[in-house]
């Protein structure tokens, strides 16, 4: 049970995008389309879950004086291997992501989830508590960018890595250019949560 709760806590009550509005860097820069956005969060995940267990079996092994340059030097390392295997594996969207796959060593939701989560608790907890919080943050980026995608450009699924050039719903000459745009990335974050925190308010008032 602990588990689970340590799993979904990521993807709904403490998401990182939506609830605790962490690593909007990377939301807001590369959420232009679906498999940027997909790419990203699992980028995020595996070194999300990768430092999660090496910080939790290492927590009373590391001095307190010096546990954040450890872990960022543990996160820095999954992030080397994350940017190596993508570099060779996905080189179109690789490219596409750019500086934004290094910066996942100073992404605030992976140091604050070593700080509070895996320097505290045991490693499979960790290792849940680093899979929610990395799938939270793949499906809010997802969702953004699908948005953006699909009023930006009226295609949506577009991967030039696997040859697929996407599903076209509407023609593009419809789609509002500025969605793909940075102003698009703002609009749409807050819309949504705007949407989002409106309907939690609405839930805790039929709860009270």
């Amino acid at each position: 049970m602990s588990l689970w709760r340590d799993f979904k806590n990521g993807l709904f009550n403490e998401n990182p995008t939506f609830r605790l509005v962490l690593g909007m860097c990377p939301t807001l820069a590369v959420s232009t389309t679906v498999v940027n956005g997909i790419g990203m969060g699992l980028a995020a995940t595996a070194v999300l879950v990768g430092s999660n267990v090496i910080i939790s079996l290492l927590r009373n092994v590391i001095p307190k004086d010096v546990r954040i340059p450890a872990f960022v030097v543990i996160i820095a390392a999954f992030v080397t291997i994350v940017d190596k295997i993508m570099a060779a594996y996905v080189p179109e969207l690789h490219k596409v992501l750019g500086i934004f796959i290094p910066l996942i060593v100073v992404n605030c939701i992976i140091l604050a989830r070593a700080e509070a989560f895996a320097s505290k608790r045991p490693v499979i907890n960790s290792m849940m508590d680093g899979l929610g919080m990395g799938l939270g943050f793949t499906m809010s980026i997802t969702f953004i960018s699908a948005i953006r995608e699909l009023l930006g450009t009226g295609t949506i699924f577009v991967a030039k890595d696997f040859g697929f050039t996407g599903l076209k719903v509407f023609a593009e000459e419809l789609g509002a250019i500025i969605m793909i745009l940075p102003p698009g990335a703002f609009i749409t974050l807050g819309l949504v949560l705007a949407g989002i925190n409106w309907l939690v308010s609405r839930k805790g008032a039929k709860t009270a």
